[in-house]
């Protein structure tokens, strides 16, 4: 079974592939085929949209952390704050 494998392998890697008929090329008008102005346009339009979702995308998640980062600054001062109050009641 190897040897019929082999040898299978064998043929296929040296086997002369035939050329594929080509096509002719296109002999039509070829602003059928280019997307003119209006695709030029239409990339514009995608390009800054994308740009600008960025941007938002950008300013929304700094606004997060810098809330994360408020809110755990209030309680670490609220606990600091705490504890001093229980030590001066002890006192």
């Amino acid at each position: 079974m190897s040897d019929l494998a082999l040898s299978a392998a064998i043929r296929i890697t040296q086997a002369v592939p035939t050329p594929a008929p080509t096509t002719p090329g296109y002999s039509g008008d070829e602003a059928d085929i280019t997307p003119t102005w209006v695709g030029f346009v239409a990339t514009f339009l995608v390009a800054i949209l994308t740009v600008l979702l960025l941007v938002d995308m950008n300013r929304r998640v700094r606004r997060v952390r810098y809330r994360e980062e408020v809110r755990v600054k209030l309680e670490a001062e609220a606990a600091e704050a705490a504890a001093s109050s229980s030590q001066k009641k002890k006192s």
